[in-house]
């Protein structure tokens, strides 16, 4: 039975750049529905409408994991843009995903690309990190901190904080990352903290949310409360929604609350 709580092992502490000018304007042509032209007809939709955004930056790398579409479609229900770039290397893409080395840019152009639509609200662009996600998140975030540019606020939902940690913990990964950063964390140090949104904190300026299971046994439960205790060390308004008894992926009706919960969170006035 799973149970939604503030984790009461939490410390209790007191509490960009501009747009790139070589980005031109996007021009839209067309709309891709998955709706019939007459079910599509009955949809009336504002045009004067601004839409909030939410980056939806999915875990996993290379072909292990993936963008989860059916998450899409219950965030749209929620009335909200929502943009999932591919990282390079994936989904026919050129290049290499270096799990948070050159594919941070794919989600800053994201972040660009969104901030010019003319139907969106470039106030509410949110962005979220599932799992590895996070690393590509919190970049982006700390990137584009300061207004009118910044982003609204940053969802990191069973995250990666620290990825030498990640390489001690996941013995499944250790070749994998090994490959990916060169080497360990003893002989290649930066590449692990340069990608650890741990060592992001002092550059983040907008409100966190930190969704977590306890029985999380692909990115340990404690990554969740590390990087709340940072937040809340550096002063940052940080949220911590933890979901007792769930692993990495939420189940049935706990995935849906989960996703209400971060919603309503999104929808508040900070």
């Amino acid at each position: 039975m799973s149970s939604f709580s503030v984790p009461t092992e939490v410390d209790n502490l007191p509490p960009a750049p501009t747009l790139s000018p070589t980005l031109h304007p996007v021009k839209l042509t067309a709309l891709a529905s998955r709706y019939s032209r007459a079910h599509s007809n009955q949809i009336h939709i504002d045009q004067n409408t601004l839409w909030p955004v939410l980056i939806y930056c999915r875990g996993g790398l290379g072909n292990y994991g993936g963008v989860n579409t059916s998450w899409i479609e219950h965030f749209v229900n929620y009335g909200y843009i929502v943009f999932a770039p591919a990282y390079r290397g994936n989904e026919g893409g050129e290049g290499r995903d270096e799990y948070g080395g050159s594919d941070l840019q794919d989600v800053v152009s994201a972040y660009q690309l969104v901030h010019g639509l003319p139907f969106a609200d470039p106030s509410r662009i949110s962005v979220m990190g599932f799992s590895r996600g996070a690393i590509n998140a919190v970049h982006a975030a700390a990137t584009y901190n300061t207004k009118p540019h910044g982003v609204h606020k940053l969802v990191l939902w069973s995250g990666v904080a620290d990825v030498a940690q990640t390489y001690l913990e996941r013995t499944d990964l250790r070749r994998t990352l090994k490959r990916v950063l060169g080497n360990s964390p003893h002989r290649a140090p930066e590449a692990y903290t340069a990608r650890s949104p741990l060592f992001k904190v002092p550059e983040l300026r907008c409100p966190v949310l930190i969704m977590h299971g306890t029985a999380d046994t692909q990115v340990k439960y404690s990554h969740g409360t590390q990087m709340y205790n940072e937040l809340k060390r550096s002063g940052a308004e940080v949220t911590f929604h933890a979901y007792g008894g769930e692993n990495h992926h939420f189940q049935g009706t706990v995935q849906q609350t989960a996703i209400s919960h971060m919603f309503k969170w999104l929808g508040t006035p900070s």
